[in-house]
């Protein structure tokens, strides 16, 4: 059966509709990104020692072919800040015609790496590393043109800049000065202006009124110097004459830094819209096809640009179209009105790259290396940036990533402590392997002879060396008169050790079937209960027949009905130890107005025998939040919340738990929970049905407070507040 053909007049009407979405999205989207574009192509150009209309070439060549072959629809390229300084070296060391040719080298590298489809393997690189790069570069601009705002001219070098630093600053040049400080300013204060405002891009609003200023009041600045339109400053490339391990090592860098930053940033606007997303490979072989392409004409090295695509998609742009557009539009101006751009001071250019120096240079970045271990790792990164060059200082701060990721991995979290009942605790978390011996035997030779240990092994690898010493010890202790023993709490078996290939495992015991519905791949009740059939019932078949001829619970767990507090999780019982009683607030109303608590109360001291009555509140408790402020409620709910007012009134007394709690940090609403225990603790012990069994040391009643946000339980008495590790039995 022959295919059916779309009809003609379908294929017109989809081209005309498609032809209406670029002209109401794309068109004005690609206006807005034009006009940050240009500015900042000039500026970069003018950072890296470039001639300034390269910035335009690269400007219109990153837009028109990198629009129309890279493979993200929103991702706009041109010329950008992080090769800035790769790029001023290449000129020192080479000249700006060979530099050009190392463009288009770079750009046929990143043709093959895009056509190899290894293009994700750039992604590798740690974010720590790609932050400290980018801030290093940061930094660098903000040096450089210190002296341009100044009224001078850089060095080639970070630390020759910040050595003649003093000097410049001796003899600044005002009017450099004032016009630089206007663009600071405006940039600074833009974003704080209404949103009608801020549709005009900042950085063309900054430039044009310094440039305004400096003409219409009379000053001595220096100017851009074009000498031509584009079309002049369009010439071939030429070949090194020699030194080639050099050429060749800028040739990788180039292509390296380019296409990490261009995928970083496809994938970073990904994020920001719900459209196609980036095909990386495509992208890749778009972006070595414009850096070809730009090299050729003589412009700079192009990559994908972060600040041009956010601009692009909150403009509203809906395709490539709206980056080739801003392609066009540059050109354009480049060709008609070049004239116009011989007007801007170049200090102007250099307040607005020291902004976007200091934009690179972002506090949390450094707050999340600190936070995560990472601040070696980007400081590093930063200094081999700053005072070797960009290529050194990244691979400086990978090789330290690397390594702090292997130290991470091969090492184990290894500790000894005593309980409050005098049994030791050897906790051994991570990766168990012969690397950790060391520490493994200083550890355990800190275990006093004779004690009862109990070695729990949360590890998810457990290689033969680490487990032939732990048994070894094992035996030798029990030996010398101790007990040991050892549980298997992670995914690796001491017992398998010896008998198989090491591995890591990720297989974790029965305590994974207590994760929330939500952490699993679907959740909800049915899922959890054919993953309890799965992999649970069979591990706890022993303990339910045992149970099955009736319950013998050692407490009565009173509890507040707040679906984030699980009793079982909290005090690492299971089936069968816990009598569980929730209700809103963990409340004990007085006798004879709550026949389910008192009938609760009976069936727990009188039939089950329980020894212990446990009253457990919580942080973040909603019923609390109620009785402190009285908001408006339900009725019901109302009347039941009367019933904390004793607790309420004990509060506002300044219950001596209210101030433990203060001297702990807790906010107001959990220090009325922690007192609120207190009282229903004393509720509970004068209780009829209980007062008798309490006076006679056959039942203790406990207070307990679970803080949600640490995971923390805490014991609760008539005054203190305490850890409740060292819990026993009365």
């Amino acid at each position: 059966m022959a295919a059916t053909r779309p009809h003609p007049a379908s294929t017109v009407g989809c081209m005309q509709e498609k032809l209406r979405d670029i002209a109401r999205f794309d068109g004005p989207s690609s206006i807005v990104v034009f006009l940050v574009a240009l500015p900042l192509s000039l500026g970069i150009a003018l950072a890296s020692g470039a001639p300034l209309m390269a910035g335009l070439i690269a400007g219109v060549v990153g837009g028109i072919v990198g629009g129309l072959m890279g493979g993200s629809p929103l991702l706009v390229s041109g010329p950008a800040a992080g090769l800035t300084v790769v790029v001023a070296e290449l000129i020192a060391t080479f000249g700006w015609k060979v530099t050009t040719a190392i463009t288009v080298a770079a750009g046929l590298v990143q043709i093959g790496l895009g056509l190899s489809r290894i293009a994700r393997a750039a992604l590798a690189i740690s974010p720590v590393v790609v932050h400290a790069m980018l801030a290093g570069i940061g930094v660098t601009i903000v040096i450089q043109q210190a002296h341009v705002l100044l009224g001078g001219s850089s060095r080639s070098s970070v630390l020759q800049n910040l050595l003649d630093l003093p000097a410049r600053i001796g003899a600044l040049h005002w009017p450099d000065l004032a016009v630089g400080l206007v663009v600071i300013g405006v940039m600074v204060e833009w974003p704080k202006l209404p949103a009608a405002w801020r549709r005009v891009p900042g950085a063309l609003v900054a430039v044009a009124a310094a440039t305004v200023l400096s003409l219409v009041v009379p000053m001595s600045v220096e100017r851009i110097r074009l000498n031509g339109s584009i079309i002049d400053a369009i010439g071939l490339p030429s070949m090194p004459t020699g030194n080639w391990g050099a050429v060749a090592l800028g040739v990788l860098t180039v292509a390296l830094i380019a296409s990490v930053e261009s995928l970083l940033s496809a994938v970073a606007t990904d994020r920001m819209h719900d459209g196609p997303k980036s095909n990386l490979d495509r992208e890749l072989v778009g972006q070595g096809a414009a850096n070809t392409l730009s090299g050729l004409l003589g412009g700079l090295p192009v990559t994908g640009v972060i600040v041009r695509s956010a601009t692009n998609v909150a403009a509203g742009a809906r395709t490539r179209w709206s980056a080739v557009l801003h392609g066009v539009w540059l050109l354009l101006f480049s060709v008609a009105l070049s004239g116009l751009v011989e007007k801007i001071p170049t200090s102007a250019l250099a307040g607005l790259l020291i902004v976007i120096g200091v934009q690179l240079v972002k506090i949390s970045h450094i707050r999340s290396a600190r936070r995560t271990g990472d601040l070696l790792v980007y400081g590093v990164t930063i200094g081999g940036v700053l005072f070797l060059n960009l290529l050194e200082g990244v691979l400086a701060g990978l090789v330290v990533a690397l390594v702090l990721v292997l130290w991470r991995v091969a090492r184990a979290h290894i500790e000894a402590a005593v309980d409050g009942a005098g049994r030791w605790h050897v906790t051994v978390d991570g990766t168990l392997s012969f690397f950790s011996l060391p520490r493994l035997t200083r550890v355990l030779a800190t275990v006093p002879p004779g004690r009862d240990v109990a070695i729990e092994l949360t590890v998810d690898f457990l290689d033969h060396a680490a487990a032939e010493e732990i048994l070894e010890w094992a035996r030798r202790y029990r030996a010398a008169g101790g007990t040991v023993t050892v549980d298997d709490l992670g995914g690796a078996a001491l017992d398998a050790a010896a008998t198989r290939t090491p591995r890591r495992t990720t297989q974790r015991p029965a305590e994974r079937g207590l994760l929330p519905w939500r952490a699993h791949a679907r959740g909800g009740l049915a899922d959890g209960i054919a993953r309890y059939h799965r992999r649970h019932a069979a591990l706890l078949s022993d303990d339910y027949d045992q149970l099955s001829g009736g319950q013998r619970p050692e407490a009565l767990f009173l509890t507040c009905a707040d679906s984030r507090i699980v009793p079982n999780v909290i005090t690492g019982s299971g089936p069968g130890d816990l009598f569980t009683v929730r209700n809103v607030g963990n409340l004990v109303p007085p006798a004879g107005t709550d026949p389910s608590m008192e009938a609760s109360l009976a069936f727990a001291v009188e039939e089950l025998g329980v020894r212990q009555v446990i009253v457990c509140g919580h942080s973040s408790c909603g019923a609390m939040g109620v009785a402190l402020s009285s908001p408006p409620v339900p009725p019901t709910i109302e009347r039941w919340i009367a019933h904390a007012a004793p607790s309420t009134n004990a509060f506002r007394a300044g219950h001596p738990v209210r101030r433990a709690a203060a001297g702990l940090g807790f906010g107001e609403a959990d220090q009325l929970s922690l007192v609120n225990v207190a009282m229903q603790v004393a509720a509970v012990a004068e209780h009829p049905l209980v007062r008798d069994e309490v006076r006679a040391g056959r039942v203790e009643v406990i207070g307990l407070f679970f803080d949600i946000a640490s995971g923390r339980v805490l014991r609760v008495t008539d005054s203190a507040v305490v850890e409740a590790d060292t819990l026993t039995h009365a």
